[in-house]
């Protein structure tokens, strides 16, 4: 295959899994908006920091309105990445691999490119809001579907696969952080109904939730939380399962070209140091200084598969 079309191939699926995310992160920022007016600019800043986007705003806008900051992360053509942004160059990276596709993938994609794009062409109200939302989780979930229900096992399936892992990895990692340590009002809330309220925030932000309390019952823990989606291998959303995933990916794509590559060893020393400690022993080293240091790995990790398979020739 050639690296333009499997970076096609790798940036096709991150954008797709980028733009569901924000849809989560925008969702979550409404529900706690919603409940806590008096806190509501705090938490649509730490959505913008989360989706890291908070710099773009401040240097087009005073503040932290709602609608200023749902505009913006929806459909501002300024923002490159708005999920309309996002959608629209999913669909034209489908385009340039088109051929690497199944007719049911490229119709799911280019699908979603439309109704998005008729969505999104005005400003969303407020009241309108829940159901924008549901539609952009609705599209990607059709997507995800035919990408697992027609896609042959091949290379190209494995570089769109690692696009979405290493997104949704960046993604889960980012909310940890930023939810608990910007997010949180002082030391003095941990444990309270305030600590608990920013939790379930982050696991509605993952869609987490629901399988968070099958697992755990109603206990609502910050240990326990980050452990499930830091470390809990069942969960889709947790770094170790991204993780493990990546792994497999780059492992079949190593036999398939018949060289181990530098992304190879990377991914595997990812998953085999950094989540392979419990998770009170990442709490007693910093969680925020974890989370910094996945992150920055990721990203290398990212830069290093584009390199190792000539994304740019």
């Amino acid at each position: 295959m050639l690296g333009k079309t499997a970076g096609s191939l790798f940036w096709m699926a991150r954008y797709l899994e980028r733009s569901e995310n924000n849809a989560r992160l925008i969702d979550a920022g409404f529900r706690i908006a919603l409940t806590r007016s008096s806190t509501a600019e705090s938490e649509w800043r730490s959505v913008l920091v989360t989706a890291g986007q908070d710099g773009a705003f401040r240097a087009a806008h005073g503040d932290y309105r709602s609608q200023r900051v749902v505009d913006f992360l929806l459909r501002d053509p300024a923002n490159p990445s708005s999920i309309l942004s996002v959608i629209k160059q999913a669909r034209d990276n489908a385009r340039t691999a088109r051929t690497y596709l199944t007719r049911e993938v490229w119709e799911a994609v280019n699908t979603s490119w439309m109704t998005l794009g008729a969505l999104l062409k005005r400003q969303v109200r407020e009241d309108d809001l829940p159901d924008v939302l549901a539609t952009i989780r609705q599209n990607g979930a059709l997507v995800r579907g035919a990408f697992s229900g027609t896609m042959l096992r091949n290379d190209g399936y494995n570089f769109a696969r690692l696009g979405t892992f290493l997104e949704r990895a960046d993604n889960t990692a980012r909310i940890l952080d930023v939810k608990y340590y910007l997010l949180l009002p002082s030391v003095a809330h941990i444990g309270s109904s305030i600590d608990n309220v920013q939790w379930e925030t982050i696991l509605r932000s993952v869609s987490a939730h629901r399988a968070y309390h099958w697992l755990y019952g109603t206990e609502i823990s910050a240990l326990k939380i980050a452990e499930f989606l830091i470390l809990y291998k069942q969960m889709p959303r947790s770094l170790a399962f991204c993780c493990d995933k990546m792994n497999d990916n780059l492992g079949w794509l190593q036999h398939g070209y018949g060289e181990e590559t530098e992304a190879g060893r990377m991914a595997a020393a990812i998953c085999g140091d950094r989540l392979s400690r419990p998770i009170q022993a990442i709490f007693d080293g910093g969680l925020h200084e974890f989370i910094t240091d996945f992150l920055s790995a990721n990203a290398l990790l990212a830069q290093q598969i584009e390199r190792d398979y000539r994304f740019v020739e």
